[in-house]
């Protein structure tokens, strides 16, 4: 694997700038600013990493926003850079988007601002950390990490380099979703009793079966951090990965990051104290997919709320009869009635509680991408920051540590650590392969 040093980006756009003096290059009006365009001073420039159907959704809406100029795009796989670069270029009528292997060759490109990162989950917050550090501001899809301590790390790195940051939940841009969210903080519904967040199940099995790897894919740089293991069809696709335990944590974190994002968003549960936590699933032992299935998780929090995470696929668990919001959902129940919020659609009972009056006001915003963006250009907070990132994602990794100890554990959400449980505490943090050690 090549390094490129920082110098070494500089020798290249030197040679690269000495052979536009023999060939003219004729330029567009609106890549001076003329007919309404932005000029490119004006511009924020990105480049986007991982180019999966999530990332290509991505980075088609970056290139939406009238200020957004991409100029970069990195996969491991080379059909995905190249028809990435492709788009991009077609996008701006020219050739000039490069298309990258390996991601540092990216991040040391003095000219890009931010960058997106919508690689599978082990990635998320090594890249994150390291852009932060190269001095990128990050929009990264979720869940964050795969342990409490990365996403303790990926707080400490976006803040000691002071970075913007934007978590790729993209309710939050929705208006019916923060205006029920805003319903909750203003105390419509009294006293908060209980919370119940839903979300689809993991998948079991997967195979084991070792195959060659295709000459496509970089499968070293692929793996990067986690734990080497003979390639056997894992990384083709997203559904095949979402539930390996290396890689992610599956639908626990990867689907109910969506409610657990929006529970966060109309309550501070961080805040209420230590939580204990126990619950159970079921973990394939035999296939590829390791994650937890059919989980059942209840969490007490320190003010006496009752809060619980579950599958919809749990046997004998079926959706609160509260809410009926199809896959997933965040449920809160109080003194005067209850309120879900699900990613595209918001419940009330009585009805009328959706028509209370809203004393609490929060972020509004156009799309994700577009927000994020236009925060890398005036250095405002996100709709969905980092703390608010970290708060949601520490439920899944919680859940998922109580369920493997096997027993109930007490956790501070805002030390990011177990209570009194040296083996608990142990699994709050995960090992990496060399060289991707911090």
């Amino acid at each position: 694997m090549r390094d490129l040093s920082r110098r070494g980006v500089l020798k290249l756009a030197a040679s690269g700038a000495g052979s536009c003096l023999v060939f003219p290059t004729i330029i567009r009006a609106s890549a001076l600013g003329k007919s309404g365009a932005v000029a490119p001073s004006e511009r924020v420039v990105l480049g986007y990493i991982g180019l999966g159907p999530r990332g290509s959704q991505n980075l088609r809406e970056q290139m939406s926003v009238d200020i957004a100029q991409v100029v970069g795009v990195c996969d491991v796989w080379q059909n995905r850079r190249d028809g990435a670069k492709r788009m991009v270029d077609q996008h701006y009528g020219n050739s000039d988007c490069r298309a990258y292997r390996d991601f540092r060759e990216l991040l040391a490109r003095d000219d890009i601002d931010a960058v997106g990162i919508a690689t599978p989950d082990h990635w998320h917050v090594p890249m994150t950390a390291m852009a932060a550090k190269a001095g990128k501001d990050v929009h990264c899809e979720k869940p964050l990490g795969i342990s409490v301590e990365e996403d303790l790390a990926c707080r400490a790195a976006v803040k000691r380099y002071g970075r913007v940051f934007q978590y790729g939940t993209e309710a939050r841009s929705r208006m019916t979703q923060r205006e029920a969210c805003e319903i909750v903080r203003s105390g419509a519904l009294g006293a908060i009793r209980e919370i119940h967040v839903l979300a689809p199940n993991s998948n079991a099995g997967g195979s084991r079966t070792p195959k060659p790897v295709p000459p496509t894919l970089d499968y070293d740089l692929w793996l990067g951090p986690a734990p080497w293991r003979p390639y056997s069809g894992c990384p083709d696709s997203g559904p095949a990965w979402y539930h390996v335990r290396d890689y992610a944590l599956g639908f626990i974190a990867g689907w109910a990051a969506h409610p657990l994002d929006l529970m966060v968003w109309a309550c501070d549960v961080h805040a209420a104290g230590p939580w204990e936590v126990e619950g159970t699933a079921k973990i394939d032992a035999n296939g590829c997919n390791d994650a937890a299935c059919d989980w059942d998780v209840r969490f007490t929090l320190a003010n006496g709320i009752l809060m619980t995470l579950r599958t919809n696929g749990s046997p004998g668990k079926p959706p609160h009869p509260y809410a009926q919001l199809n896959n997933d959902y965040a449920l809160f129940i109080g003194e005067r009635g209850a309120i879900a919020i699900g990613y595209s659609r918001v419940w009330a009972q009585p009805p009328g509680l959706l028509r209370a009056q809203r004393t609490v006001r929060l972020r509004e915003s156009r799309g994700q991408e577009d927000d994020f963006i236009r925060c890398v250009r005036s250095r405002q907070t996100p709709v969905s920051p980092i703390d608010d990132a970290v708060h949601s994602d520490l439920v899944s990794q919680v859940a998922d540590i109580a369920i493997r100890a096997g027993r109930k554990i007490r956790f501070d959400p805002l030390k990011g650590e177990a209570l009194g449980d040296a083996e608990a505490q142990r699994m709050c943090g995960r090992a990496l392969r060399e060289p991707w050690r911090t």
